[in-house]
């Protein structure tokens, strides 16, 4: 339950879950080094990247600055909550994967060929290697005509990778 943690009380909390909440609060506790229940602004691009996030020094200053935080402040959990439930919602990797896969499905099908996806896995960005692509798309079921369901993928590759 929320309340057990006594540093909650942001509104964005109740969006977060536990196991969540609990892992941001063993992190911040690092940089708690005064254990007063608030770390220096300037430490907060260093706590959410500790967390999996990935902001830029321009995405953590304006959420210092939205937050009425000055650089050279501090703040506290409850602040940190909001922000890392901003961050999160932002990021939306299930979102972006859709997106992305939505310039191959040109006639919105919702679908694309997994011989397609394969040659832009491994041929493009942060290319994949074969191994990786066939996991892949094992975890996300291509059907018996070879179509990879973008809704279906998305889910399987955020689901996949918040296991990590």
């Amino acid at each position: 339950m929320l309340h057990s943690c006594p540093f909650v009380a942001s509104s964005q909390a109740k969006f977060l879950t536990q196991d969540q909440i609990n892992e941001y609060k063993e992190c911040f506790s690092l940089y708690d080094r005064q254990r007063r229940g608030r770390i220096e602004a300037q430490q907060l691009i260093t706590v959410m990247r500790c967390l999996g996030s990935n902001p830029t020094p321009t995405e953590a200053n304006r959420h210092l600055l939205t937050n009425s935080i000055d650089p050279s402040g501090e703040l506290d959990f409850s602040t940190f909550l909001t922000i890392m439930h901003r961050q999160l919602h932002q990021e939306a990797p299930e979102q972006e994967i859709l997106e992305a896969m939505s310039m191959a499905d040109k006639e919105h099908k919702g679908f694309i060929l997994a011989s397609e996806l394969r040659a832009k896995l491994t041929g493009l960005g942060e290319k994949l290697t074969d191994e990786e692509v066939d996991d892949l798309l094992k975890e996300a079921g291509v059907g018996g005509d070879g179509r990879v369901h973008c809704q279906q993928f998305a889910k399987a590759v955020t689901r996949r990778s918040a296991k990590y």
